[in-house]
């Protein structure tokens, strides 16, 4: 445990900060789209690990004319705006800025990302509001089809045990409701199946971490806790929607999932969690949430970067830079030495022999020889495949749809096809549908294109898509990938041939990947 973790709370030093306006002023909907825009007064105390973030109100003019990015705003309504946004990228940054404020992105990923927990308190309980709601917990499970393991866990954490009370099939809500009245707690496993909402904020989203945005949703009793003391593998952003919880966390640590409350002494922070307000903690903290009597608690956990260290690359390059340095170079392929086993291993680790040092010696002369074979594009593709297989499909703007394969006008009516449209032409402009929506990779015999537009709001219900490149067209991949988010005519694709180029585009729109500029 850190010595700043046990700062005491005396110490805690506290400031007020300004963030300020800009000088002219825009149109309503266009300041919507803009993050930290107005006068906000908030409180910054620093505690330990532990950044706190009080709003201590709104300018007036703010309050009544609804300026501020999010805040007192229908979500449907900022998910609107966002739609309006030209470049994909710009959209996650504008909708990360919106579930973090009044944190500035840099700020946050400068000095807190993979750091330190945050607490934003906003005392506006409808910050959030339209995110997520105990009405639509209950609407999904009268209209969905809502398994228990898979897509709902109830659960129970008392005297120190905790329990799983899944019974098998279908959740429904006479059920669940009656383990809820009996003080158990609810877990929404891929909320985003069931919630068009959730889905169109994660989609969003996952463009901003380059890795999967995925969620869970607890509904918890007053008075009650649903899980042991542990810790997650992913960043987390616990965003309060409904009543409280309060949060105790423990040091920072990588073992076993669950603790006993003996292991882990007092907390090291604790905080208590209002409608409205966001708690972002890296991963390896222990952390628990327990309701108080006086109220139930909804949360949505949103998160990311699951698997996506350095360490988890390096899964990727070792062994098959391992591989290559055994087939290219001699000195990999030579016999270790006849008696090795009699001075290393651990029975002889404390021997006193100089064989253990020229054998350490010769091991550290090959791990810095294979630096040389390490084939780091190949791995980082290997990552971007599995990203992209997680990925959720995105959620289309109006104009996208209609610019785009899935909302072709094309149909069956009155006995024959009606308005089966235009052709791609040389002149016809397209663009990506989204920035990360596809990827060119090589699998040592051919060139394959990834895409996202055809996945499942299910986690991995549907195998990666892909399909074989022609050579010479990988070049106007390229090029369409990296002009994004410009369009481009299909003219201007560097393939041999005029007819290359509209075979290529008509292949890009009939997969999704592709819209264009103006209605077919």
């Amino acid at each position: 445990m850190s010595a700043s973790c046990m700062v005491a709370v005396s110490k805690i030093s506290t400031f007020k900060a300004q963030v300020r306006p800009e000088k002219k002023k825009r149109k309503k909907s266009s300041q919507r789209q803009e993050s930290l825009k107005g006068t906000a007064e908030v409180s910054v105390s620093v505690a330990g690990n532990l950044i706190l973030i009080q709003s201590l109100g709104f300018q007036e003019q703010q309050q009544q004319e609804d300026e501020e990015c999010g805040d007192g705003e229908a979500l449907d309504a900022l998910l609107a705006d966002l739609a309006k946004v030209n470049n994909s990228r710009e959209r996650a940054s504008k909708l990360f800025q919106w579930l973090i404020n009044p944190i500035p992105i840099k700020a946050f990923f400068r000095e807190t990302w993979e750091k330190k927990p945050i607490l934003v308190q906003r005392r506006n309980p409808d910050f959030y509001k339209g995110l997520f709601s105990t009405a639509e917990f209950d609407r999904v499970l009268r209209e969905e089809d809502v398994q228990y393991g898979v897509n709902l866990d109830v659960t129970s954490y008392t005297n120190g045990k905790r329990e799983t009370h899944n019974p098998p099939g279908r959740a429904l809500p006479f059920t669940v409701w009656d383990f809820y009245e009996r003080g158990c707690s609810l877990r929404m496993l891929n909320p985003q199946a069931f919630s068009s909402t959730v889905w169109n904020v994660l989609s969003i989203l996952q463009e901003q971490f380059g890795s999967m945005a995925g969620a869970n949703v607890y509904l918890t009793p007053p008075g009650t806790q649903g899980f042991a003391p542990h810790y997650d593998d992913i960043e987390a952003f616990v965003v309060q929607l409904e009543g409280k919880k309060h949060w105790r966390f423990s040091f920072w640590v990588f073992s076993p999932a669950n603790f006993d409350q003996a292991d882990i002494g007092k907390p090291i922070l604790e905080v208590v969690l209002e409608a409205g307000d966001l708690l972002y903690f890296p991963r390896g903290f222990i952390h628990q949430g327990d309701c108080l009597p006086d109220a139930h608690s909804l949360h949505i956990t949103i998160s990311s970067y699951q698997k996506n260290s350095w360490g988890d690359l390096l899964e990727k390059v070792v062994p098959a830079a391992l591989e290559i340095a055994m087939e290219e170079d001699v000195e990999f392929r030579q016999g270790l030495p006849l008696d090795y086993l009699t001075f290393m291993g651990i029975q002889n680790s404390d021997k006193d022999d100089t064989r253990r040092s020229k054998f350490l010696s010769r091991i550290e002369t090959l791990m810095k020889k294979l630096v040389d074979y390490a084939p780091v594009d190949a791995a980082v593709d290997q990552k971007a495949k599995d990203f992209l297989h997680d990925c959720l499909p995105p959620v289309l703007t109006p104009e996208e749809l209609a610019s785009s394969v899935k909302g072709a006008p094309v149909r069956w009516e009155r006995g024959r096809v009606m308005d089966v449209g235009g052709c791609i032409t040389p002149q016809t402009q397209v663009r990506l549908l989204r920035a990360g929506c596809a990827r060119l990779c090589s699998d040592g015999e051919g060139v394959h294109l990834y895409y996202t537009t055809d996945n499942s709001r299910v986690y991995h219900k549907e195998e990666l898509k892909s399909f074989e490149i022609n050579p010479e067209h990988t070049e106007a991949v390229e090029f369409l990938i990296h002009s994004y988010p410009t369009f481009v005519t299909v003219g201007s694709f560097p393939c041999d041939s005029a007819g290359d180029k509209v075979v290529l585009a008509e292949l890009l729109f009939e997969r999704g990947i592709i819209h264009t500029a103006e209605l077919l």
